[in-house]
């Protein structure tokens, strides 16, 4: 992470934008506080990936919160190729006064250069390939797939630099933890995905009851979340010998349906 910071830091004078890449699903919990230092006021556009997968009411209450304090935003779907249009449009506005003044001067017009950043697994690489209309980022389905930086071109119009995701070494809040967990920012090779299932099983019971119901047709949601561990694993085969819950094994059917969005277009905090 430290090398990662270092290495966004030397190339900021080169730069005239920073996208800055969230999760539609967490934006205030996957934004890295560090961050705003490293970019200081540099301009900026934030951009709500994954949109295709946050619930939609809730994203554009996020979208007026940022507007309203003075953070340019746009809801996108890199996998989708959704909002990639708005994306030059809109840095192209931000960087209205800067590019008027260069003309003025007489320097010739050229591409916005532009610097993604953002934690591991938001996707950036996705975005990078989307923009650029090629496979040119690595992209996988778990964080720390980009380890080093590069420029790319994409058209005439706009050069990125990609960066490797910068995770924060500590977090403050134990809950921006989890929801990183629950979205898969994190490797799941250092979690304990029971305490993950049980965090996110109890804010969907909380926020989106009837998703549950509905996944694991479930007429009622018990009140014991081991009882409600047994009643999914009972309808899904999770079992051991075909009596006993397997624990392990559900909670991470659990995350991975949460993950793949089979229980729904999920948000897990609202501004």
């Amino acid at each position: 992470m430290a090398k990662a910071r270092r290495q966004v830091t030397e190339k900021l004078s080169l730069i005239d934008i920073v996208f800055e890449l969230v999760d539609a699903r967490i934006p205030a919990s996957s934004r890295n506080p560090m961050i705003d230092e490293i970019i200081k006021n540099k301009p900026r556009l934030l951009l709500l990936n994954k949109a295709d997968m946050a619930d939609p009411k809730v994203t554009k209450e996020w979208i007026a919160y940022y507007k309203e304090h003075g953070v340019h935003a746009l809801a996108i779907n890199s996998q989708e190729g959704n909002g990639m249009k708005q994306i030059v449009s809109e840095a192209r506005e931000i960087l209205k006064e800067k590019f008027d003044k260069m003309a003025a001067k007489g320097i010739r017009p050229r591409a916005i250069r532009a610097l993604i950043v953002g934690i591991p697994n938001v996707g950036k690489s996705t975005l990078i390939n989307r923009l650029a209309k090629r496979n040119i980022a690595q992209t996988g389905d778990r964080p720390g797939i980009t380890k080093a930086q590069q420029w790319i071109k994409v058209g005439k119009e706009l050069e990125l630099l990609d960066t490797p995701g910068i995770l924060w070494p500590k977090f403050e809040d134990q809950e921006v933890g989890l929801k990183l967990a629950t979205t898969g920012a994190i490797k799941d090779t250092i979690l304990n995905l029971q305490d993950i299932a049980v965090y996110a099983l109890r804010f969907l019971e909380e926020n989106y009851p009837e998703n549950i119901k509905d996944r694991f047709g479930l007429e009622e949601i018990p009140d014991d979340i081991v009882l409600l561990f047994d009643e999914i694993a009972k309808r899904r085969g999770s079992r051991i010998s075909g009596r006993e819950t397997d624990y392990d094994k559900t909670a991470e059917l659990i995350i991975r349906e949460i993950r793949t969005g089979k229980l729904g277009r999920l948000t897990f905090e609202k501004p």
